[in-house]
């Protein structure tokens, strides 16, 4: 029988859920800081050289930093509310596979 994850709950799903997209937010503060720092220093070191260079820096460090920061939201996510505990093993006790 599989366990019951306690995002199950719907107050625990609520909070954990709030908490991730707090976080989101927060870093999506962040990398609205850094892409004007960064196209910041670029035009004052090289000038303005072309408007598709500032739109691809923007692109890149922009959606890098969210990507990175959903996907280790995730994984704090699932980590804090125990729900990496309620996953079924189906090696826990093979003793090919160390368990």
């Amino acid at each position: 029988m599989p366990r019951v994850s306690p995002l199950d709950d719907p107050a625990n799903a609520r909070f954990a859920w709030a908490r991730y997209f707090r976080l989101m937010r927060w870093m999506g503060l962040v990398t609205l800081c850094v892409i004007a720092m960064v196209a910041t220093y670029l035009y004052e070191s090289v000038g303005f050289v072309s408007i598709h260079l500032y739109i691809a820096i923007t692109l890149g460090i922009g959606l890098t930093m969210m990507l990175m920061a959903a996907l280790m939201g995730l994984v704090f996510l699932s980590s804090g509310t125990g729900h990496d505990e309620a996953i079924e093993d189906p090696f826990e006790h093979d003793q090919e596979w160390g368990g």
